[in-house]
């Protein structure tokens, strides 16, 4: 992580378990930057980051069950959904009345994760 981080905001995703979870994010690009066994820090070495932490109690997330959502922009949408195919919610992107051209996924632990990028003013 650099000395001095840009100003931002990450997620810290629960997750049941840590391994699955890096493998799915290693799908959308994201590479393990930071290890500390059940606290890793993901990134894809241009901005995106995201914490998964498998440090709850047992219960801590429930798939099927889970409210969590992340949104991730991305310039190459079609590229993103065309490497993770096989995971995608209702088919391919779509543009949406509110301005975006998006697919979404589900992770291991039921989170929802929309990938997307403007495709007009919102409005």
């Amino acid at each position: 992580m650099a000395a001095h981080p840009h100003h931002g905001i990450v997620a810290i995703l629960p997750c049941t378990d840590i391994e699955a979870s890096t493998a799915f994010y290693a799908r959308l690009g994201l590479s393990v930057l930071s290890d500390h066994g059940r606290y890793r820090i993901l990134t894809d070495g241009k901005g995106w980051q995201l914490h998964l932490s498998s440090e709850g109690p047992p219960g801590w997330v429930v798939p099927g069950r889970n409210p969590d959502g992340l949104y991730v922009y991305v310039e190459d949408v079609d590229g993103v959904a065309e490497r993770i195919g096989d995971l995608l919610l209702g088919g391919g992107p779509t543009h949406r009345p509110w301005g975006m051209y998006e697919v979404s996924v589900s992770d291991p632990d039921g989170t929802l994760v929309r990938i997307g990028w403007p495709s007009r003013p919102a409005g």
